[in-house]
């Protein structure tokens, strides 16, 4: 079955990311083709990219990047719930995609947002980011007010809107993740033939 794993890219304090990722992962085990896995980058903590090589030059030197890689290697694709900080991605979610290659390659991604115009210029980011890593981005993001959507400036209230974006994301997050799946395997075979 399809693995997807939902990637929150906070790790601030007081960060709304945590009510947008459980929502994302409570609609998203209401389905029945794929499996979702939640990732909280405060769960891996990287320092600021300190690998001697590029990762797309093979194994780290450093246990702390092994360890993510094993983490994001069995998805066939992700959801990234990212905040907008200052009109572009969070720093700690752009050092945590820039630690591996191989391990996003070929795999789909999809983009829940929030911020003050609904993080719609990290979203923008991320796609330049993952495509020069070979992931797919599907077209329909989710993105959310921190204006209008958060009762008192604090408590997510999703929308119904907002379900139907997610429901959509999810919809071709899945099916894409599936059509790469042959691309994968070629990767797997190719690499296990070296």
């Amino acid at each position: 079955m399809t693995k997807i794993g939902i990637i929150l890219g906070s790790t601030r304090p007081n960060r709304r990311g945590p009510q947008v990722a459980r929502w994302v992962m409570d609609t998203a085990s209401r389905r029945g083709d794929a499996q979702f896995e939640p990732i909280d980058l405060r769960d891996h903590p990287l320092p600021h990219l300190d690998e001697p090589t590029p990762p797309m030059f093979g194994p780290s030197a450093h246990p702390h990047t092994r360890a993510w890689a094993e983490r994001i290697a069995p998805f066939d694709g992700f959801v990234m719930v990212t905040p907008e900080y200052n009109g572009g991605v969070p720093g700690v979610l752009k050092n945590a995609i820039d630690h591996l290659c191989g391990e996003w390659t070929d795999k789909a991604v999809g983009f829940v947002s929030y911020g003050v115009s609904g993080g719609a210029r990290a979203v923008t980011q991320l796609r330049v980011v993952c495509g020069t890593l070979g992931m797919a981005d599907v077209s329909r993001p989710v993105e959310i007010s921190l204006l209008t959507d958060f009762e008192n400036h604090t408590t997510f209230t999703p929308r119904e809107h907002h379900v139907a974006a997610l429901d959509k994301t999810l919809d071709q997050l899945i099916a894409w993740s599936a059509a790469l799946a042959p691309l994968r395997a070629g990767a797997e075979t190719v690499s296990a033939g070296s």
